[in-house]
Formats: structure tokens, sequence, C-alpha cells
């Protein structure tokens, strides 16, 4: 490889014939082979299963059982505890192209990967690393219990009640909206040990399912993503014992908000194999059908359409895998993960709006997966932090550069 040195300005640089750095869409051979693995997976086992599992609001348990048998639920687990030692980028691209033909099962790896595992294994103690990973990586399902009826966008507006008892904490309260909540048989609670304190009075939990006095209520009738449940979750006088602490008591926050930013990620993933796939369905109708004795592809009009989703979606994946390979690299990601999270969740409405429109007559119907892929993608803007939340979280950051 040919090398020298270069004088730009009044410093010297260091320049190769051949540039190390890869486009951020070239993936290792590992997730490139990763990605057809999952692709194939998703046609094969996800597909057939789609319509049902919407029409019935409920997530096929032989399915869950294989996405835990294919490694997909502990894809950054150690593997020397039952996970399979992979990367953030790893979990995108699973997330991506499930999303791809069933948005609402990559939100159930999404959450598993990107919320409950990491905050295990980052806040963990050693005891409950050992017990609780490689259940969650082989047949243990998690659930993140933050938001509650008043607190939503203001996560730590919390109601629900820990108590210290002196030997045990007793738990009081209840959270809403709680993704994989029907299924989990572990549920990370925050709860506050001392309302006066703030947002510095929020500590986090861990609790088994059997746990007495914890109760999952009623399944919420959703408008998409309807195979991922989404429960309230019930506390009363539950009991924990002291070492389901999972961080420090009254550092529940920082548990949360370093999850969530990373969670952000997976969100845009979700969002990102959404708009892919709402395309995928709907071009090859495109160049099938006729109108006026043209393709419908061959109209200006159509062109200047799917070319701009085409480019949108592209921006996306950019957006997406540069925020998981900046905090993969310990670098600072959070106003990237934010951005990539609203724009996947844009580009996923805009395109598959676009999908329903290009099919005309038939895209309305619901024999055709347009429709559901459109209803899908409207909790991209909800959830991991609204649009708004996200853009204000956006522009914090870039005031931190512009003001003095």
């Amino acid at each position: 490889m040919l090398s020298r040195f270069v004088r730009l300005g009044s410093r010297q640089f260091f320049s190769t014939a051949t540039s190390p750095f890869q486009p951020l869409v070239v993936f290792s051979e590992e997730n490139e082979a990763l990605r057809e693995s999952v692709s194939r997976f998703a046609l094969e086992r996800v597909g057939p299963k789609v319509k049902q599992m919407d029409r019935d609001q409920k997530l096929d348990e032989s399915l869950l059982k294989e996405l835990f048998d294919q490694g997909y639920m502990g894809i950054e687990t150690p593997a020397e505890l039952g996970g399979a030692g992979l990367n953030l980028t790893s979990t995108m691209v699973v997330v991506e192209e499930l999303a791809k033909i069933d948005p609402a099962v990559a939100v159930v790896v999404d959450v598993q990967n990107t919320l409950v595992n990491p905050i295990v294994k980052t806040f963990g103690t050693d005891k409950q690393k050992q017990e609780w990973l490689p259940k969650l990586a082989t047949g243990t399902l998690g659930s993140f219990c933050l938001s509650e009826a008043s607190s939503g966008s203001d996560a730590f507006a919390l109601k629900t009640t820990a108590v210290d008892k002196g030997d045990h904490w007793e738990l009081n309260g209840s959270k809403m909206w709680i993704t994989n909540s029907k299924e989990a048989g572990l549920f990370l609670i925050f709860a506050t040990v001392n309302p006066a304190a703030g947002y510095k009075g929020i500590t986090a939990f861990l609790a088994g399912r059997d746990t007495p006095g914890l109760r999952v209520g009623k399944s919420e009738d959703k408008l998409g993503i309807r195979a991922s449940s989404t429960c309230e979750v019930i506390f009363e006088g539950m009991k924990l014992p002291k070492d389901a602490v999972l961080g420090k008591v009254g550092e529940g926050y920082k548990v949360a908000i370093g999850t969530l930013n990373i969670g952000r990620i997976g969100i845009g993933a979700q969002m990102l194999g959404l708009a892919q796939g709402a395309f995928d369905y709907a071009m090859p109708y495109l160049h099938e059908r006729k109108q006026f004795g043209k393709y419908i592809a061959d109209f200006q009009g159509m062109q200047l359409q799917y070319a701009e989703a085409a480019t949108m979606i592209h921006g996306a994946r950019l957006m997406v895998y540069e925020a998981a390979r900046l905090h993969e690299t310990g670098r600072p990601f959070v106003q990237e993960a934010a951005m990539a999270k609203w724009n996947a969740a844009q580009v996923a409405s805009h395109v598959s709006r676009r999908a329903i429109e290009w099919l005309g007559g038939v895209g309305f119907t619901k024999e055709f997966d347009a429709e559901k892929f459109y209803r899908d993608s409207v909790i991209g803007q909800i959830y991991e932090g609204t649009s708004n939340i996200n853009l204000e979280t956006i522009a914090k950051n870039i005031q931190k550069k512009y003001r003095q």
C-alpha cells in the first residue's frame, strides 16, 4: 500500500493510496451473513403468521420460542452467559430485517436487546447477571416498566412507590403501555423511594413474574404492532428482597436515561425496516400493473415519488447505523440517536403512506399488507421519546455548541 505525508494548511497528515475506511452501508462478513439468515427466517417463519397475529393481537408462542432458539433475544449478551456475544450493529441488523416483514415482532426483539438486556448487563450485580442474563437469552422475555398514566414524556413524574421496610421493599402503584408485559417473565420496574427528591428518588428494581403482588392487567387494543403485547402492570403490596435493587438506590434515572438513548437507535432500525418493507411490498405492483398502456412505474410522476422514497430510506439507514457505531466506539451518540429515531419515524410514515397510494384501491384493503405497515408506522412517532421530545433533545445538544 502506498503511503505518504501531505500538508494541508499548517498541518501534516498521513495519507494512504487505499483508504482504510468502509462506507457505512458496508457490513462485516459476519453481519452480512446474519442479515441473510434473519431475512430468510423472517420470510419463512414470521411471514406466514403475520396476518393471524395481527387479527388475534397475540404473539404466536411457537414463534417466540423460535426467536430464542435462533439467538435473537441475547444478541449482545456474552457467550459465556448464553448469548451470541455480538455488537449493537448486529442488533440493528436483526431488528431491521424482522421489521421488513413484521414490525411487531421486531419490537419484541428490540426491547429485549436494547433495553432489558443492556440494563441487567450494565447495572446488575454479578449475582443478578448470573441469574437473569442466561434466562433472558434463552427463554425469558423481559419488560421495561417506566411509563405511568401521569408519566409519559415527563418520564420521572412517577407515582409508583417503593418503601424500605427494613428487610424488604414494598412496591405499590401501576404502569401503563408496557411492551412485552403479557409474556414477560422478568420486569424492570422504576419506582420512587423518595417523592420529595424528584428524579433523584427514582430507583430500579428487578421482579420475576411470579412475585406476589405483581399483576399484569388488560391488553391495550392498539392501532398497530398488534402482535406485540402492551398491558398495564399493577403492584399491590408487592414485596421484593433488598437485593432486588438494580444499580444504586436513587439512581434509577441514570439506568433509564442511558438505556433509552440506546433504545432510540433500536426503534430507528425498526422504522427503517418498516419503510423498506413497505417499499419492497409495493414496488413489484408498479411494475406489473398497466394503465393507459404503460406500467405504473414508468409514469414520471410515479418515478419521482419512489425515487424520493428510496432516497429517504437510504438516508435513514445511514443515520441509524452511524448512531449504532458511535455508541460501539464509545463516542458521544445521544444527539445522533435522537436524530436517527426521529428521522426514521418520519420516513416510515411517509413511505408506508405512499405505498398505499401506489397500490391504489387494493392498498386500502386488508387483503394487501400495505395498510398494516402504515398502521404500524404510527407508533414510531410516539414511543422511545415522541418526535417532539427527540427534537428537543437535538435542540439542547445544538445549544451546547453555540451558547456561551
